[in-house]
């Protein structure tokens, strides 16, 4: 069986879908909203609630591509990691920052593992529907502007500039492990929330580690290394649907997509780990509101 998806809807959603993966917006709501909003064959070709669909494992081919972009923008922090982890067990010792890190990195992604591969389904089947979605969107809004709206201004680390990204990741990491294991765990946990269509992997994470005391940027940071090994399982777990059938007729446009997905996550995470340094979230709270109830506005007079 031979499945559509047009170079377009390839080229559109993975564009959107690598940006939006790492901006605070949802990737997965604007891969819901957008072929809902334009209606005809978009709607029809690209459902992620279709069992019939390949637009699932697109997306999460997608997935594969974005984690790829971070690692490649934190390769050197990722060295570090594993190898803090490697000599963490090797040892059997936490010494050091890095051995600190890569267990709370570790413990950080259990919850929305477990609980991604036990919920998934229920998730995607029962809210992966346009207006449930526009109204998370809205939801995520609200949690930006809110965590703003109490929070003080970044004490010392607000106007500092990546000058060295080596030297700041180091930094950024020093003040990262100062973070209780507890509140390290309930930081990635929060991403489970963000297996509902229209809520923010990063942006809960973020909101997150703002709430259990680190900086804007540092949690940004947090969040990021939390996400990378997520996205790369939940990616790697759905990538080989697209080798079987589901993938016949469309493999050309996925990897068109997952190209422009990878671009776009990797020019993202660029600018908002310098963007974040002395800027709030609170742009990117006000667009999904706006976008949210613009869509449900469309649903309803459609």
């Amino acid at each position: 069986m031979h499945h559509h998806l047009s170079w377009l809807e390839a080229g559109v959603v993975g564009a959107v879908q690598g940006v939006a993966e790492l901006f605070p917006v949802s990737s997965l709501g604007h891969s819901v909203l957008i072929p809902a909003v334009v209606g005809g064959s978009w709607a029809r070709d690209l459902d992620v609630r279709s069992a019939e669909s390949p637009y699932l494992a697109f997306i999460v081919g997608l997935h594969v591509a974005t984690a790829l972009a971070l690692l490649v923008y934190f390769w050197r922090d990722w060295v570090r990691i594993v190898r803090g982890l490697v000599s963490s067990i090797a040892r059997r010792e936490v010494a050091d920052a890095d051995q600190r890190l890569a267990w709370l990195l570790v413990l950080g992604t259990v919850p929305v593992g477990i609980v991604g591969l036990v919920g998934e389904h229920f998730f995607r089947t029962e809210l992966a529907r346009p207006v449930p979605t526009a109204v998370f969107l809205m939801v995520n809004g609200v949690v930006l502007l809110g965590v703003e709206r109490g929070r003080r201004t970044d004490r010392e680390h607000r106007d500092v500039e990546y000058v060295d990204e080596r030297v700041s990741g180091v930094e950024s990491d020093h003040r990262i492990v100062r973070t209780s294991v507890l509140r390290s765990v309930a930081i990635g946990a929060t991403q489970i929330l963000a297996l509902a269509p229209g809520i923010s992997r990063s942006g809960v994470a973020t909101t997150g580690g703002m709430l259990a005391g680190l900086t804007r940027e540092d949690a940004a940071r947090f969040s990021f290394l939390l996400a990378t090994p997520v996205i790369l399982a939940a990616g790697a777990l759905k990538v080989g649907d697209l080798t079987g059938p589901l993938g016949d007729g469309i493999r050309p446009q996925v990897l068109f997509g997952s190209l422009l997905s990878g671009v776009g996550a990797y020019l993202s995470v660029r600018f908002l780990t310098r963007y974040l340094a002395g800027r709030s979230l609170r742009p990117f709270g006000a667009y999904c509101l706006a976008a949210g109830a613009a869509c449900l506005v469309w649903f309803a007079v459609r």
